[in-house]
């Protein structure tokens, strides 16, 4: 069966996320600590313990996120013999593409984690905090009818679609009042919107501040060769190449996660007809779902979900 390995993004992060596979592993135990002496801080600790609000902050979620992934990832390859190269494909959604990277070994995880600070804190730092906005589109809606709401707003500001999710979730990003227009907008059109807890316009022209520092720190990571073709967010479409990763990680900050689009290109030309999400959570699997009905979800989270996927 062919299958691509998907790794989440912001959004799912839990204190204790890791914790049993930390406990388990020893494979696990050593990327937790890898990612510690990166930071120079016990950010597993935080990982394991909250506060949430504190996790929840950017510059920590995004390592935190990629830290549980890739505890996973050699957890699985370690004790189980399940290495990287069985995946067909793999991919990761906003932060997840580092996580993906360094799953397939083009990043070492001290680098990943490096980077994710450093996105985590340009992110935050690229747009004075109340400026931004970002909301969900959810029900019956595409990302034509996003589009469309967007193009409403454009005259209150800045506001593009930011996260193509799936038909019924798409997010849109900008300036405040821009979002707020946006919001306005999609109500006559029958859709619901909910605004974003979130601390900054992520996926959009504001956060081309970040998309500079990262160019910036990019620069100065080497690229090593990929056990799979990562299915990049900005392209959709599978990158195999070292050389283009820089240029593909520093356009999606300020570009658009184009996840129903990579979904759908992996279920379709990519012939895949299972997803093995890894890390926290489990919502890529339902966004796959709705994508790709008939594909086969697994999510691993815990120790007995990596035995049992072994063993099948």
């Amino acid at each position: 069966m062919t299958t691509a390995f998907v790794f989440p993004g912001q959004g799912s992060q839990a204190p204790g996320m890791g914790k049993a596979l930390h406990d388990a592993f020893a494979a696990a135990r050593e990327v937790f600590q890898e990612v510690d002496d990166a930071l120079s801080e016990k950010l597993s600790k935080l990982i394991f313990e909250g506060p949430e609000d504190q996790l929840t902050l950017t510059a920590n979620a995004q390592p935190a996120l990629m830290a549980v992934s890739l505890a996973a990832m050699r957890a699985l390859e370690r004790e189980f013999a399940v290495t990287p190269g069985r995946a067909a494909f793999a991919a990761g959604h906003s932060l997840g593409e580092y996580s993906a990277l360094a799953a397939m070994g083009a990043l070492s995880v001290t680098d990943a984690a490096k980077l994710l600070r450093i996105r985590g804190n340009a992110m935050q730092a690229a747009v004075p905090v109340g400026e931004g906005a970002m909301a969900a589109l959810i029900g019956k809606v595409d990302v034509e009818t996003a589009e469309a709401i967007v193009a409403e707003a454009h005259s209150a500001g800045v506001v593009v679609v930011a996260n193509d999710n799936n038909v019924g979730n798409v997010v849109i990003s900008g300036e405040k009042a821009a979002v707020d227009a946006a919001i306005a907008a999609a109500k006559t059109k029958g859709v619901r919107a909910i605004p974003l807890s979130v601390s900054a316009p992520f996926h959009s022209p504001l956060m081309q501040p970040a998309a500079d520092a990262m160019a910036e720190a990019l620069g100065k990571i080497e690229i090593l060769p990929m056990a799979a073709p990562i299915v990049a967010n900005v392209i959709a479409r599978p990158n195999g190449e070292p050389a283009k990763v820089r240029a593909l990680l520093v356009a999606q900050v300020t570009g658009r996660v184009r996840w129903r689009e990579s979904v759908a290109w992996l279920a379709g030309e990519g012939g895949v007809a299972r997803f093995v999400e890894i890390g926290a959570g489990k919502q890529l699997s339902g966004m796959i779902k709705r994508t790709a009905p008939d594909a086969e979800t697994v999510a691993l989270n815990e120790p007995a979900d990596l035995e049992a996927f072994a063993k099948a």
